[in-house]
């Protein structure tokens, strides 16, 4: 079976997404996890360390900037299920405005990010990267302080990890996932309809305010 932008796009919407057992797989296949991670967006943790680390002014944050360059940094490990298929796919996804990422910047170099993809109410986590301690909590940090001013009511994890988990994801199960996926649906959602926190403190006060 082809597997299309479109098609790629209907499977989040019905609560599946792809993987490949390895970056050299031609083939992917589709995941349906009895068990979902996902981020209460009011249930971010932001540790004494972590909240030093966002008020420092040693790093910038963007949007969409950089996507190519993010995707090729998550899958740049020793095991990856990003083959080029499913790169090819979300780079089509990015270019219809389905698929986002976020960056983080020390100087000119990029050290940490995230990428996903938004559907309706919903951003469903892809993967993320960090180069340098702390890069991807602060991504984590700056995207769900974006999507709880940009309307969206779900941030989906995939699968719960203990890194995550520290930082306050949980796990619900697969129906009770499709039953907030659906109320998600119904809410149209735009990153770009608010800007980036104006820092990192900004993020650190309005996470203790939602917390």
């Amino acid at each position: 079976m082809t597997v299309t932008p479109e098609l790629l796009l209907q499977a989040y919407r019905v609560g599946v997404f792809p993987m490949a057992e390895h970056r050299d797989d031609p083939e992917m296949f589709w995941v349906d996890p009895r068990k979902r991670g996902v981020f209460p967006l009011d249930g971010f943790r932001i540790s004494r360390s972590l909240s030093k680390t966002l008020k420092r002014n040693d790093y910038y944050v963007t949007l969409n900037t950089a996507f190519d360059d993010v995707i090729d940094a998550c899958a740049d490990r020793s095991e990856t299920w990003i083959n080029q298929e499913i790169r090819g796919l979300y780079n089509e996804l990015h270019h219809q405005g389905h698929a986002h990422s976020l960056e983080v910047w020390a100087d000119s170099r990029l050290i940490g990010g995230v990428y996903g993809v938004a559907v309706g109410g919903a951003f469903c986590g892809e993967s993320m990267f960090s180069r340098q301690r702390d890069a991807s909590k602060v991504a984590l940090a700056w995207l769900i302080d974006l999507l709880r001013r940009t309307g969206f009511v779900l941030f989906d994890t995939q699968f719960l990890t203990h890194h995550l988990a520290s930082l306050g994801a949980i796990e619900i199960t697969r129906a009770e996932y499709r039953a907030y996926l659906a109320q998600a649906l119904r809410i149209t959602a735009d990153l770009s309809s608010a800007p980036l926190a104006a820092s990192g403190q900004d993020v650190v006060q309005r996470n203790t305010q939602t917390s």
